[in-house]
């Protein structure tokens, strides 16, 4: 029986149960950590949760700002943000849209570092980009840091393998990250174009160094470019060489970075397995960052995007099984209360780093901005902005991507 969204209980309409540990960790912070920027507490008094004025005080301080402050919400944000958002997306269209408004001297993005990072890189000099909560990071972005993708390039030199090796990061890595590939005659890809990337990366050379998620990388050359599984080989930054051998460096066609989605991580193929015993007919729809396993056993497969296209354009009455962020699903199953939206795994929680963003930090955010000061300001440096941008521009010149160019050297 379809079940009619409820916007006043969109995690029990997912059936959807979150742990005690989950319940825990939402919206909290991540250890204080001085050597690390997305570890640190914000300076200044947050509004308290529980105030009832903050809906009102965040439309007051963006109104009080104008066409001064341009708002960038994920679509994985909590509804309380994105109600707040002048636009909504993924996260290299929110830093082009960024990009595109040079009149708002004011970004305040409200996804996680690495976005913002993206923002900053592309949008001009006269423009700073504010995140609203600095412990707001991302865990698949923080498995690859630039010592330990350096150590891998030294490994590969070693093997005779780095002069045929070409480097590709996904769109959620640092900003370091993104200038290393640039320096290495890589490029980027998202979850969209990663097959255009890598199809282009081969034509350049004879292997792929894809960073940091595995399980993007694993399906995109298994199931769309026609690699084996053998084909494929981990390194692990955490284990001596990566734990691989020269000779199996030499062989590999993609040595996959050792890093994943903590979210799209945890789905299994039994989830999909109990969902259509639960719900007859469904169609199981998941994002690439799941597992292979999982990809292989859905029946259907896209970036986040796609995800939201494939139900804004299913017929009413269908029924869906989404394995992605539960904030964007809920949000999805409120928007399409003809159609029964369920969550893939009943037990997995929100993202935890991207839910710390929340109201009462976007209203500190932006009532510091009305009273003069520019709290939490994301900064690339210069060589570091530079060769990420060259890595992006390769992405943007590949076959196939639509892309509008984007804005001049800063």
């Amino acid at each position: 029986m379809t079940t009619t969204p409820d916007a006043t209980t969109p995690p029990a309409l997912l059936g959807v149960e979150p742990t005690p540990l989950a319940r825990l960790l939402l919206g909290r912070r991540a250890p204080l950590d001085l050597a690390s920027e997305r570890g640190v507490d914000c300076p200044g008094d947050l509004p308290a949760a529980s105030d009832p004025t903050l809906v009102a005080r965040a439309r007051a301080a963006k109104e009080a700002l104008g066409e001064r402050v341009f708002v960038l919400g994920h679509h994985y944000q909590r509804d309380e943000v994105i109600a707040f958002a002048d636009v909504t997306g993924d996260s290299f269209k929110l830093a082009r849209e960024a990009a595109a408004r040079p009149e708002a001297p004011y970004v305040v993005f409200c996804g996680v570092h690495f976005m913002a990072e993206s923002a900053d890189i592309l949008t001009s000099d006269g423009q700073q980009v504010v995140l609203p909560d600095l412990a707001a990071g991302c865990s698949m972005a923080d498995m690859a840091t630039d010592l330990q993708v350096r150590e891998c390039w030294e490994a590969l030199e070693a093997a005779g393998a780095a002069a045929t090796t070409v480097p590709v990061a996904y769109m959620n890595s640092s900003a370091a990250i993104k200038a290393f590939t640039g320096r290495h005659g890589g490029t980027i890809c998202t979850s969209s174009n990663a097959r255009q990337s890598l199809e282009w990366a081969f034509g350049q050379g004879e292997r792929v160094l894809f960073l940091p998620d595995q399980h993007l990388g694993r399906n995109t050359a298994v199931l769309q470019l026609g690699l084996g599984l053998d084909d494929c080989v981990v390194w692990d930054p955490h284990k001596p060489h990566g734990g691989l051998a020269p000779e199996q460096l030499r062989a590999a066609k993609v040595v996959l970075w050792r890093g994943h989605c903590s979210v799209h991580g945890r789905f299994s193929a039994q989830n999909v397995a109990d969902v259509r015993e639960r719900v007859p007919g469904v169609t199981v729809l998941v994002h690439p960052e799941c597992r292979h396993e999982v990809v292989t056993a859905a029946d259907l497969v896209g970036s986040t995007e796609f995800i939201i296209k494939a139900l804004d354009e299913a017929p009413s009455g269908s029924a869906f099984a989404v394995g992605t962020e539960l904030n964007l699903v809920s949000r999805l199953a409120q928007a399409h209360p003809d159609k029964q939206v369920v969550f893939l795994d009943r037990t997995v929680c929100y993202c935890s780093t991207m839910n710390r963003i929340d109201l009462p930090h976007l209203v500190w955010a932006l009532e510091s901005l009305v009273e003069g000061r520019v709290p939490n300001r994301i900064v690339v440096d210069e060589d570091t902005a530079h060769w990420a941008r060259v890595a992006l521009e390769r992405m943007l010149a590949l076959p196939g991507v639509q892309a509008r160019s984007l804005p001049a050297q800063r």
